[in-house]
């Protein structure tokens, strides 16, 4: 089970990070264009709020069934601290990623109670770059590849 979750867990991060950069991108030239905010830019920041929320779920599941997990037990926090991939895994990661999709979600809560398109593109396109930033710096690239 273990193993099928983490390919999920994996693949569906590719489909994040590529809706996330879409949805960011996308807000940050339509802000600097001063286009008008669309049913299509609503929908952008919409599914990329649908599927980061997925992928929580998909990584909190991956976390609890992982065999990481059991060395909170076996070597205690202070040896999760000390080992770097462990560390990585048990800590860095989730928390991060939970971070981030609480930008995402904040940024998209945010954006719906603007009235001036302008507004609204900047609200997403700063929650959902700073969000951005915090996924990429946390994804663990030797094993993403």
């Amino acid at each position: 089970m273990y193993e099928v979750i983490q390919i999920v867990h994996s693949y569906w991060a590719y489909l994040v990070v590529l809706v996330l950069a879409l949805a960011t991108f996308n807000a940050i030239i339509k802000t600097l264009g001063k286009k008008p905010f669309g049913p299509q830019d609503f929908r952008i920041s919409l599914f990329t709020l649908i599927v980061s929320h997925l992928q929580l779920l998909i990584g909190l599941v991956l976390y609890f069934v992982s065999p990481y997990f059991n060395a909170f037990s076996e070597v205690g926090m202070k040896g999760v601290m000390q080992d770097s991939t462990l560390r990585l895994y048990l800590v860095e990661h989730p928390l991060t990623m939970i971070i981030s999709i609480v930008l995402i979600t904040v940024g998209y809560s945010k954006h719906k109670k603007k009235l001036a398109s302008n507004k609204k593109f900047r609200t997403i396109a700063i929650f959902y770059a700073l969000a951005l930033l915090l996924m990429l710096s946390r994804i663990p690239w030797n094993a993403w590849f």
